[in-house]
């Protein structure tokens, strides 16, 4: 078994909610109006088939419950839960903080679905591992890193509490984030962090969470990197690159090159590249489809390279310094300071 847990806007849906005029588009769009980041129905359709449980947890209200899951229906996309944000009933008591913040949403919500799981390991004794997929508009990486070394048990206790303090949760979210901690073994949780770039910030800017975070410019890849953590197969990355190109106007050699990116900057080594140009060929030789001109290309692309795509070896890294993150991870409230 293998868990994804999805952030919704600039993740899966292209949300603008910058200003009171966005957040007011948003809330009366038709579900046909949403429009999905390129790729990412594709990428949920391929994890799901592939058995993988899934999980949404977005900033959204909960008062767009309806619409959302008319969107992810008409998106042909399976899930297992969908968390939104009860911001009305932060407004009716007050907790103004929380209806911009993040990590006293995010992290007790994480912890209370990783509560509820019927088993955290599998058969034979091993944890059931996570991916976390969420973007660069709000504190996605901090919160998903603070998590995973929450459930590892490398924060926890006075520390854990010191963070939360600083990052301005409320103390009843302490208290509960603390709880919810407490009933967790600690072991190894989270196997990879993807961060998808909606703003075009520089993936150096999350060099500080470790090799384990991975920033991406598009789903392929995302794709890219799954296939090398063996959790999806050659064929399923296809058809998100297929579903690029028919549905999004991708051009194959702008996708090939995306997978030299990603290995320059050391998030894949070549694993996957053999298998994937493999499967590439054959899928190229079974009956022509649309489309395949530019799948072509991508085989052509990555068989030029071959194995010249080493980038410089991904560190295990230090240990994150939350206390530095901390006081600067939410970009969208840094934005309003200046």
């Amino acid at each position: 078994m293998f868990v994804a847990r999805w952030d919704l806007d600039k993740t899966y849906l292209r949300t603008d909610f910058d200003t009171a005029r966005d957040l007011l588009r948003t809330a009366f769009e038709r579900p046909d109006q949403k429009r999905t980041v390129p790729g990412a129905a594709a990428l949920m359709r391929e994890l799901g088939d592939a058995g993988v449980d899934i999980h949404i947890l977005s900033g959204s209200p909960e008062q767009l419950r309806r619409r959302i899951l008319e969107k992810l229906e008409l998106d042909g996309v399976r899930f297992a839960s969908l968390t939104l944000k009860p911001n009305l009933q932060n407004l009716l008591r007050l907790r103004f903080r929380a209806v911009r913040g993040q990590l006293g949403y995010k992290l007790p919500a994480l912890l209370r679905r990783r509560c509820e799981m019927p088993s955290t390991t599998d058969e034979s004794g091993a944890p059931i591992l996570e991916a976390l997929l969420g973007d660069d508009a709000e504190a996605d990486a901090f919160v998903y890193s603070l998590y995973a070394d929450v459930c590892s048990g490398e924060v926890r206790g006075e520390r854990l509490a010191a963070l939360l303090q600083a990052g301005r949760c409320y103390d009843d979210d302490i208290a509960d984030i603390a709880r919810l901690a407490s009933y967790l073994e600690p072991m190894p949780t989270v196997e990879r962090i993807l961060i998808h770039l909606d703003r075009q910030s520089s993936p150096s800017t999350f060099d500080a969470y470790g090799p384990r975070v991975v920033p991406f410019f598009n789903y392929a890849q995302a794709a890219f990197v799954l296939l090398e953590d063996a959790r999806l197969t050659p064929r399923a990355v296809i058809r998100v690159l297929r579903d690029l190109v028919l549905r999004h106007h991708f051009d194959g050699p702008a996708l090939a090159r995306s997978y030299v990116e990603l290995a320059r900057r050391g998030h894949v080594d070549g694993r996957g590249l053999k298998p994937l140009v493999a499967e590439l060929d054959r899928w190229l030789s079974e009956r022509p489809l649309v489309g395949d001109s530019e799948l072509a290309e991508v085989a052509r692309v990555l068989g030029e390279y071959g194995s010249d795509l080493a980038g410089p070896p991904r560190s295990l890294g230090r240990a994150i310094d939350y206390e530095h993150l901390v006081a600067h991870h939410n970009p969208r409230r840094r934005r309003r300071r200046r």
